[in-house]
């Protein structure tokens, strides 16, 4: 499946999904914009990278959306739990 196919299904999806937010949105756009400019999926990842992107300034705010993201199935999250390595992130 091509990056730009992951994008308009997460579009498609999101429209009737009640529990996502601007910031979920914002969270998958940037790990989407990642893979697309890395050309990699999975992805590795920081979160400041991606909070950069996002423009999500609060970690709890960036740990929420990432875990429901994971949790809702629209990605798949692997932390690292290091503040060098990237995490592992699955655009499903």
């Amino acid at each position: 499946m091509q990056l730009s196919d992951y994008l308009s299904n997460f579009c498609k999806c999101v429209v009737n999904d009640k529990g996502i937010t601007a910031n979920h949105i914002c969270l998958f756009l940037a790990i989407y914009r990642s893979s697309n400019e890395l050309k990699a999926n999975p992805l590795s990842v920081t979160r400041k990278q991606l909070m950069h992107y996002s423009k999500i300034s609060s970690n709890a705010t960036y740990h929420k959306c990432i875990s429901d993201l994971n949790a809702l199935g629209y990605i798949r999250y692997e932390p690292s739990f290091h503040p060098r390595l990237g995490s592992t992130i699955y655009i499903l």
